[in-house]
């Protein structure tokens, strides 16, 4: 159980220590690891993190080095893991001084130079990407790294640098005595990512999967603009729960071209994929930075939760997700250079005014009151409807630890059933079945058995024999 963390946002003071205060929280939600974004150093005070340009510097403002060894430390102390989110596939646009020292860039991604990894004098490039993730293990205790954006290190060699990675961590945790992880963002929708090396495959622990999101989301907030335009259909959702892509050698509409290939469901665990409903990128690519709850029913969101929680994947959550709430989190940044600044700021007006935005709804990355805006606000929990999202957050996390055929990672062994609308679905979980009705109006799912026991459930179901009645925006996990 993932917990997506900004460090800047998460307190009002924005720093390390202070987001040791908050770790009881995480605890009593029942979150297992904390994901912390980029905490490398990057130009000006705020930011989301991915535009740094040490690689091995923890960003002063949010407290060095020491800060991160004390938080990882606290964390450790409740029981709880620590993997960090590492950005190597480009350098952001001020500060970054490593292309003087050397061939350590070729070319450019859509952010930025890109890493030699292939070409002349790239093996000490990959070298230092190699020590960098492994001193971030060894020095600072971390329990893995999350890697960003993998599929933008551009790598033609015969033995991928994520397959070199893997090999060396596999090594550095056998000699540190405990279990390493590595968890790769990738739009590829390719399943060798997370395949052993041993099958030819990149021996990645664990990948985020957007379709699993982009599914979800367009199934609770009906949006289908842009990249959600090819989840909107009836069958998506079912389809992409079973199977994890949904682009699995299919016609992408956004790409337009075929994208993607089939995971071989009986082999591979859906324990190697994330599923989320928010993630930063999700929510801070948005013109607004607006979460999802602002414009989606906290019944939805309970019901998105509930697919979530109990379906075979390895669930995440976005800080304050899990009391719905409602602090925009869009993009910012504090660059020094004016002329910079000015760039991003026209940037962003020229990205989303594509999309029908005026200007003046689009915050200003560079005013200091846009990430004051994003800072969490805590109390918020306390209040309702956010109270009853975060209960229902905390039943749903203590019930899949508690039944073990909630957690059960074999996809083969899971079922989806839906209605021929999509808006009721029923996951089958060994002997138990979770039961949504995404509808605004009540209504009757049958099953194939008779429930025994109501483990869990919002809006009080209705059993009479076989069948179950849900008012609208509801679930119910039944045992059968």
């Amino acid at each position: 159980m993932l917990y997506e963390l900004h460090t800047g946002t998460f307190t009002p003071r924005g720093t390390l220590t202070a987001a040791v205060d908050r770790l009881d929280h995480l605890v009593d939600l029942g979150v297992t690891h904390v994901g912390l974004m980029p905490v490398n150093a990057f130009d000006g005070t705020h930011g989301w993190g991915y535009d740094g340009v040490l690689w091995s510097a923890v960003h002063q403002p949010y407290g060095g080095p020491d800060a991160l060894k004390a938080l990882v430390d606290a964390c450790h102390a409740r029981g709880l893991a620590v993997v960090l989110d590492v950005v190597h596939n480009h350098l952001g646009p001020s500060g970054a001084y490593l292309p003087r020292f050397g061939p350590y860039f070729d070319g450019e991604t859509a952010w930025g130079p890109s890493l030699n990894l292939d070409g002349p004098h790239s093996d000490p490039v990959r070298r230092l990407v190699l020590d960098n993730c492994l001193d971030w293990l060894r020095h600072f205790h971390l329990d893995g790294l999350r890697l960003d954006a993998v599929h933008a290190l551009r790598d033609d060699r015969a033995t991928h640098l994520l397959a070199e990675l893997s090999a060396e961590v596999d090594a550095l945790a056998t000699a540190l005595g405990r279990p390493l992880s590595l968890v790769a963002e990738s739009d590829r929708n390719d399943p060798r990512t997370v395949l052993p090396r041993q099958a030819g495959g990149l021996g990645m622990t664990a990948q985020w999967s957007d379709d699993l999101h982009h599914a979800l989301h367009t199934a609770l907030s009906g949006e289908t603009h842009g990249y959600y335009r090819d989840f909107s259909g009836p069958d998506v959702l079912p389809a992409v729960l079973r199977r994890v892509f949904w682009h699995a050698g299919t016609y992408s509409s956004f790409r337009r071209r075929t994208h993607g290939a089939p995971v071989d469901t009986a082999r591979v665990p859906g324990s190697r994929f994330l599923a989320y409903l928010s993630t930063h990128d999700q929510i801070g690519n948005r013109a607004r930075g607006d979460r999802m709850g602002s414009y989606v029913s906290p019944g939805l969101l309970c019901c998105g939760a509930a697919l979530v929680l109990c379906s075979p994947y390895t669930p995440m959550l976005f800080m304050g997700e899990e009391w719905a709430a409602t602090t925009p989190w869009p993009f910012f940044a504090s660059f020094d250079d004016p002329e910079l600044a000015e760039a991003v700021r026209r940037g962003r007006r020229r990205e989303f005014a594509d999309l029908g935005w005026a200007h003046e709804e689009i915050p200003d990355p560079m005013d200091p009151a846009t990430r004051a805006a994003a800072v969490l606000d805590w109390e918020q929990r306390y209040r309702e409807p956010h109270r009853r999202v975060l209960d229902a957050h905390r039943s749903l996390i203590a019930l899949r630890r508690a039944e073990p055929d909630l957690a059960d990672p074999r996809l083969d062994r899971f079922e989806v059933r839906a209605s021929a609308d999509g808006r009721q679905l029923v996951l089958v979980r060994g002997a138990l079945r979770l039961v949504c009705n995404l509808a605004d109006g009540a209504a009757r799912v049958e099953l194939d058995a008779p429930p025994r026991e109501v483990l869990l459930a919002t809006g009080g179901p209705r059993n009479a024999g076989a069948s179950v009645t849900l008012p609208g925006e509801s679930f119910a996990v039944l045992r059968v």
